[in-house]
Order: structure tokens, then sequence, then C-alpha cells
């Protein structure tokens, strides 16, 4: 195999496919990346069995081939090097890539492609979406995925396709965001378990383009955008209703600045340290944010807010709280509450975004 690349073009595909690289896996051939050559196309993939990426990659090919590079080291390599054109070269039967730059030159030891995964490829059709919709959904609700491995159907976002439409719902069993949003080139029904880290991944990617195809088989779900491919297992499991949980009705309704609620939260939240709540204290006319931590000390401020009835008094995670606030895009948060010990309801001037926050019981 013999191809020669631009640095930059290297560069920037090899960020992509680097996310789907295994960081954690005993399987030695998933911490690489495996780099096809052939039918005058150059592509670059990595998985590790949960996400996989493939990029095409611009190159002239002067000899086809296939051969898995060291993920890490192979992105550092070409990360440090000059911006001249880039020669990967392995002859045939050959266990070592000669990496050639400019005066640099590096000899990479590689593992058989043959030992490599099979990727997944759309099988059953695909349909496209409007990009711009569906990554800003994401980052609605991707904070509140769990991350503990112990409960899976929790590490992923639910994904209903409607007409027209898409709702995602994620929660870590402390907190659950849930987002609708219309959602131009989807049709029918469907829906999938995706991974929390595919989504986030896949909102992160910076390529152009509008269109978002999307193939939903029985086991991955599939996303292409700009020739670059995203894969993700599907989550078994039954997922929480999330429609269910949701109180039908509170005892108060507060409207808050935006901006002012978040500003008062990061600043307390900065004395509510080993799992201090901030504590949220109502009275008529105010709100008063404190947190407390023994051994470090007290923060106290005051908002006025137009709050009728017997005083009332809940406390709240202050990153989830914070979360929950950010995730809001409207100048206004309308937060709904029943009692100390029941959910809190926190929503923008819409009701296509709401946040189900617990609240922590408070020492009397």
């Amino acid at each position: 195999m013999k191809i020669v690349c631009s640095h930059d073009e290297l560069l920037a595909r090899l960020q992509v496919a680097a996310r789907g690289v295994s960081q954690r896996s005993t399987v030695q051939i998933l911490s690489g990346i495996l780099l096809v050559a052939e039918e005058g196309a150059a592509e670059l993939a990595a998985t590790d069995m949960e996400l996989s990426v493939r990029v095409p990659l611009e190159a002239r090919i002067e000899e086809p081939g296939r051969t898995v590079i060291p993920g890490r080291l192979f992105l550092e390599i070409v990360r440090a090097l000059p911006a001249e054109d880039v020669v990967l070269e392995q002859p045939a039967g050959s266990g070592a890539l000669k990496l050639s730059c400019g005066p640099a030159e590096y000899t990479l030891h590689t593992q058989s492609a043959e030992d490599f995964p099979q990727l997944p490829v759309p099988t059953g059709g695909t349909f496209t979406v409007e990009r711009a919709a569906f990554a800003a959904t994401v980052q609605h609700v991707g904070r509140a995925a769990s991350k503990d491995e112990s409960r899976p159907v929790l590490t992923g976002i639910l994904v209903e396709f409607g007409d027209g439409t898409v709702t995602m719902a994620a929660t870590d069993s402390y907190r659950l965001s849930v987002k609708e949003a219309p959602l131009p080139g989807s049709g029918g029904q469907a829906q999938a378990i995706v991974p929390a880290r595919a989504l986030t991944e896949l909102a992160r990617l910076n390529a152009g383009g509008d269109g978002l195809e999307v193939a939903i088989e029985e086991n991955q779900v599939l996303f292409g955008l700009d020739g670059i491919w995203l894969s993700a297992r599907r989550i078994d499991g039954q997922f929480p209703d999330y429609r269910r949980l949701r109180p039908e009705e509170f005892n108060h309704e507060i409207s808050l600045s935006k901006d002012e609620l978040l500003d008062v939260v990061r600043r307390t939240s900065l004395m509510a340290q080993r799992n201090a709540p901030v504590r949220l204290s109502f009275d008529t006319g105010s709100l008063t944010l404190a947190a407390q931590s023994q051994d470090v000390g007290e923060a106290r401020e005051s908002l006025p807010v137009e709050f009728q009835g017997e005083r009332l008094e809940i406390g709240f995670n202050p990153d989830f709280l914070r979360d929950g606030v950010e995730s809001v895009e409207s100048d206004t948060v309308r937060l709904k509450l029943i009692s100390p010990l029941r959910p809190g309801l926190i929503q923008g001037d819409g009701d296509d975004f709401w946040y189900l926050i617990m609240p922590i019981r408070l020492p009397s």
C-alpha cells in the first residue's frame, strides 16, 4: 500500500476517526485505526464495538492496501508534523508502515486488517433530516443521561421520530430532560435508544452541509453526514415512560430571568461542596439561594420574585439545577414546584422542552 495526502486533510480526518478508538478495551485491534486504500478511494475507520466511525480520506492512491495503525499514536504524530504532503507506505507482507513528511520519517508497527471487526453499513434504507435541528435537540437532553454502566438503558437517549418531529428524552433517575423539535425530513414512526456518547459525538462533528442521513437497523443506528458514517449499537431494554413521570399539576409557578438565576446558581454553588445541596427558600416577593459546606463556609444570595403563599424551602443538586437552567433557550425560566419532597420542573417560554429534577431532602 502507498498513498499520498495533504497534512491538513489527514489531520482533520484522523481527528474524527479517533473518536471511535477504544480507550479501555483489552482487545488490541480496537485501539487501532483501519486505513483502507482501494478502488480509487481511501477511508479511515475505528470502533470500540459500541461506537463506530468511518471517514473518507482524500488521497492519491499509488498502491492499494489495508492496514491497522496504532490510533492515538498515529494522531499525535500527524498532529506534530509540518504542513506538507504525507506519504504512507507499507510493502506487501510487511508488518510496519512507513510515514514520511518532509524531513520527518516514522516506522509504525501495524496489525492485520483481517482481524479488524466488520463495521455496519445501512441495509434497510435511509431517510434524511435537518442536521442542525437534530444536533440542537441532542445538546438539550444529553447532559441528563446516566454514566452508570450498571443500568445501560439509562446511558442512552430515547430518540422518537414522528411525522416531521423528533422527541428525545434522557434520564439518570435523578433528573429527566425531554425536548421535542420540528425535524424536516422525518416521516413515519420510529424510535431507538441510542448511546448518549454516540449522539454527543455526532453533535460535535463540525462538517458542512444541512442533511443528516439516518438508518435504523435491527441492532444499530447509523448516521451519515458528508461521507462520514457514525454508527452505534442500539441499547436493549425498556426506557422509562417519561410522560407518566411528569406531574400533572403544580402548586407554584415562578418566572425568573434565566441569566440572573444562572449567575446566582453558579456563584452559590461554589460553596456547595462534598455533595451539599443548593437550598432555595421562597418567601413572599423573594427567593434566597444558599449553600453551606462544613469546614468551607456558606453562601447566600436573594432575588426578587413573584411568589405568594406559605414559605417553601427545597434543595437541589447544584450541578443538576445549573444544567437544567442552562438548557432553557428563552430569556425566561419557569420553575414549577409542588412541595419540598416532590420533583420540580424547569421550562422556558414554551412547552417543547422540560426538565424534571428530583429534590434533595434538607436537614430540618
